[in-house]
């Protein structure tokens, strides 16, 4: 228990604020110098998407098939969209659900809605027309953006809407050629070319406003909403490019769904860096080779199964390039076998562990100058690990789970992984 708080003499820069039997400082640093917007505003990746299209332009932004996107032309599109939501009545939290593979209107949405104010679904192209219709009602979707490749779908899950849901609902659909899309649906492109990119978009007053809604697998019930804020998402972008030790102007092939944790916060990353995105809509083996050889890229990110797929390609499958390629994997820990043929084939693997709940990747094989040196069974011993946090998750732990205690780090003794910080939902 303290005493009387003497106060002190007048050369001193600290003041103190005297309670009985408590003694708190009110230093100067206290002392006007309170929030404001000249020094403060809210965390989001939308400023990725403002700065990069400044400061580079006409760097390449975006490659889906022929087409080819500057930063500037797609920080227009995004603006131009965000401004037709906003026009036709989205605003904030209003949510816009978007089925669709790995293309520019994924990608773009990814900006363009929470640049309205709304808040962005993106929706697992795998599920079944009943689930699809379930995350949209649950998630009091405003807004279905359906690629023209998964129409079928889409038209299934809506037709398991309310009569209600569905009357209110506004259905865009993205032209892709080959495939008919929905009948009676906005066109992508029009929506579009009613904005003005010109028009102020929402920016959130509040970093804790939620940018995403992203949906758990469901495998023990209805899927689980996970509500991803401005902040989360800001801070996972730039711990993707600071943990993997990203170089600005990456070219990134999306391998990873954008509809798996928004792509894992990666668009936001790709902004902040500059990087291209690279958009594969069938995953293959050919594909991702061809993609590798012509596109020049040097990051992608993936499952397992996409490790399995390169080194159990075909002779016709394959082509070579010169570049060394990183791959950042997730989920089951890939055999030492699978790491070294990823090695000799000229790819550097990062193991990377995270969850919907936890915007991503959280956990990483942070890898050490003194492993270089270990003979290749030993380092992808090494790789085949992950578990330190990511660089802004403030608390992780691996604890028994019947007495919350921590288990000893010997590699050996086994529990469960424990997440506390900026990127937990």
């Amino acid at each position: 228990m303290s005493g009387p708080v003497d106060p002190p003499d007048s050369g001193s820069i600290i003041g103190y604020l005297v309670n009985p039997g408590k003694a708190m400082s009110t230093s100067i640093f206290n002392r006007d110098l309170d929030r404001c917007a000249a020094n403060h505003t809210p965390m989001t990746p939308l400023d990725f998407l403002e700065r990069t299209a400044m400061v580079y332009p006409d760097a390449l932004a975006l490659v889906d098939g022929e087409t080819r996107r500057s930063w500037s032309e797609v920080h227009s599109r995004c603006r131009s969209f965000a401004s037709a939501l906003g026009r036709r009545g989205v605003g904030k939290d209003d949510t816009v659900a978007i089925i669709a593979p790995n293309s520019a209107a994924i990608f773009e949405s990814h900006f363009a809605v929470p640049l309205c104010g709304g808040v962005l679904n993106t929706i697992n192209t795998r599920l079944d027309a009943k689930t699809v219709a379930y995350i949209l009602q649950h998630g009091e979707a405003r807004v279905f953006i359906v690629d023209a490749e998964l129409a079928e779908l889409g038209r299934q899950a809506l037709a398991e809407l309310t009569a209600e849901h569905r009357e209110q609902i506004m259905v865009v659909n993205v032209a892709v050629p080959g495939y008919p899309g929905l009948e009676d649906a906005m066109d992508y492109e029009s929506l579009l070319a009613e904005g003005n990119a010109g028009d102020e978009p929402v920016w959130p007053a509040d970093e804790w406003d939620a940018i995403s809604l992203n949906y758990t697998s469901g495998t023990t019930g209805n899927p689980k909403g996970v509500v991803y804020h401005h902040r989360g998402a800001y801070l996972n972008a730039l711990s993707n490019a600071v943990g993997w030790g990203m170089p600005h102007h990456p070219v990134y092939l999306w391998t990873l769904p954008m509809f798996h944790c928004n792509g894992w916060c990666f668009p936001g990353t790709l902004a902040a860096i500059a990087g291209t995105s690279v958009c594969l809509r069938q995953i293959n083996a050919a594909n991702i080779y061809d993609a590798i050889a012509d596109q020049g890229v040097t990051q992608f990110c993936g499952a397992p199964i996409i490790l399995s797929l390169l080194i159990t390609a075909s002779q016709a499958e394959r082509r070579a390039f010169n570049q060394t390629v990183n791959m950042m994997t997730a989920a089951a820990p890939p055999p030492e076998a699978v790491l070294k043929a990823m090695t000799d084939a000229g790819f550097q693997v990062t193991h990377a562990y995270g969850l919907t709940e936890t915007y991503g990747p959280a956990v990483i094989c942070a890898w050490k100058p003194e492993w270089d040196d270990l003979d290749p069974s030993a380092a992808s011993a090494r790789k085949s690990r992950q578990g330190v946090p990511y660089p802004v998750l403030r608390g992780l732990e691996v604890m028994d789970p019947d007495n919350m205690q921590p288990v000893a780090a010997n590699g050996e003794q086994m529990g469960e992984t424990m997440f506390r910080g900026n990127i937990v939902m």
